[in-house]
């Protein structure tokens, strides 16, 4: 037994060296990059490269599009695009090869692509060490059947992994019990259970070791043809109408806005502020805040400034919700809903807003939404928000009731800013006079944040604005 156990080491590391010494440098492997912590998939839009152009490293080679976010992915090396794996329109999920590039120094990368002929073709590294470990596996398995599997009695350890795997798949401990294991002490393994599942305990017989061997690593299973979907009659919607489809932005929004209903009870409450001193400063400094700085100044930087002031206050809005776990933010980063040229809408983050003072807020905020409407932002500048706010005054309304953008706990909406008639109260007696009103209304979970938080939240931002220093520096 150590004999053929030994042989077939031999054999297999040999097969092993010569795939490699084979393929090596041949072919560099296009993965989907990580494009943030909650992003686990990519929708293809555009390939920039077709099969047989050449590349250059770093050269952009297609466009991909994330819920969050639209960016390009660059050449891992010079080469020639040889592979593509995923059609325009396809999703891929972070870590799948989208494509492979020949990086083969006798390929000139002037030259066509050449016509496909019968042979073995050139495999990647990662694609060989995947098939030796699947002949490594069958190896083992027929070693396996010519001895007892385990002396020792029906307990085996198995690992909680292996055990969560075998629930999920409805397995019974006897079938489980009969699983081969490759591990120490004949432990199954991930790798063991994860074969037996898809090939359900089948093992090669084939005569000559070196002929399955040689047989399994040029010639893998074919993939499994899909079943096929089910037709839906077209639906007639007469000669009257204009039949627009969604855009791959406007159906994500639409899908993340109903799951945000769905998971949040949503309660939104009012106030009203006079922000009189703070519309006074802002036309008494734009001129020149603009002439110092070269940046605009909007009000959208002053209500991050108060926002953030006020969370710092009542940090239990700052938080998410994970089952029945609370998780309080100790960063308050707050996004800023912003309308794009195509209707649909996005939101940059201000991170640490609270580590800023007014300038450093104005030139971030304007920095994110000029990026936002020229399709530039990154992954990260739309990621980690704790906090939202949405600024449907741009748009003349005088409130709105906003939709949590989950997994947060409330967003915040300003109103338009309207010159009205209101009540001072002074020392001297009361007196009606012009003022500068706004509504704020802010949408809360009312699972985490109850009418007495989300209130006292709310009034805490109108004070922070009404109670603002018309003769402060920026």
């Amino acid at each position: 037994m150590f004999i053929n156990n030994f042989l077939i080491g031999l054999i297999i590391h040999f097969f092993m060296l010569l795939l490699l010494l084979s393929n090596l440098d041949m072919a560099v492997e296009v993965t989907l990059p990580k494009m943030g912590e909650s992003v686990a998939e990519a929708t293809i839009i555009k390939w920039l490269k077709a099969v047989g152009d050449p590349i250059e490293e770093e050269e952009s080679l297609v466009e991909i599009a994330t819920d969050k976010v639209d960016s390009e992915v660059p050449s891992p090396a010079t080469g020639i695009l040889k592979e593509i794996n995923f059609q325009e329109g396809d999703v891929a999920s972070v870590g799948d090869i989208i494509a492979i590039i020949e990086t083969n120094g006798g390929a000139a990368l002037n030259e066509s692509p050449k016509q496909e002929i019968p042979q073995a073709q050139p495999q990647s590294v990662a694609q060989v060490q995947a098939r030796i470990e699947v002949v490594q596996e069958q190896v083992s398995k027929a070693v396996a059947t010519t001895a007892p599997i385990n002396a020792e009695g029906s307990f085996r350890f198995y690992s909680p992994l292996v055990k969560n795997i075998a629930k999920q798949e409805g397995m019974s401990t006897t079938e489980l019990d009969s699983v081969p294991g490759s591990g120490k002490e004949g432990r199954v393994t991930k790798k063991d259970i994860l074969s037996y599942i898809s090939k359900r305990g089948s093992v090669p017989t084939s005569t000559s070791t070196q002929s399955a061997i040689t047989q399994l690593v040029n010639n893998p299973a074919p993939s499994p043809k899909a079943a096929p979907k089910e037709t839906v009659p077209a639906k007639s919607y007469g000669s009257d109408v204009e039949i627009i489809e969604m855009d791959r932005m406007r159906k994500l929004i639409a899908d993340h806005m109903i799951m945000s209903k769905q998971t949040s009870p949503h309660v939104t409450s009012f106030v009203e502020a006079d922000v009189t001193n703070l519309v006074k400063w802002r036309n008494r400094i734009k001129a020149d805040f603009q002439a110092r700085e070269g940046e605009k100044i909007t009000f959208t930087p002053l209500f991050v400034e108060a926002v953030a002031k006020a969370l710092k206050d009542y940090p239990m809005v700052n938080v998410s919700v994970d089952g029945s776990k609370i998780i309080r933010k100790k960063n308050i980063n707050i996004g800023v809903a912003t309308a794009l040229p195509s209707g649909n809408l996005i939101v940059p983050v201000v991170k640490k807003a609270d580590m800023l003072n007014l300038t450093g807020i104005a030139k971030t905020v304007n920095d994110l939404v000029g990026k936002a409407r020229i399709n530039k932002l990154s992954p990260d500048d739309i990621q980690d928000g704790t906090f939202t706010l949405t600024n449907v005054g741009t748009f003349g309304n005088l409130s709105g009731t906003p939709i949590i953008n989950q997994p947060q706990v409330a967003i915040l909406a300003t109103g338009a800013i309207k010159k009205k008639p209101a009540v001072i109260e002074t020392p001297e007696g009361d007196h009606i006079a012009i003022r500068h009103l706004m509504y704020l209304s802010l949408s809360y979970d009312h699972r985490v944040v109850d009418g007495a938080l989300g209130g006292s939240f709310l009034r805490k931002v109108a004070d922070y604005l009404e109670q603002f220093n018309i003769n402060r520096d920026y």
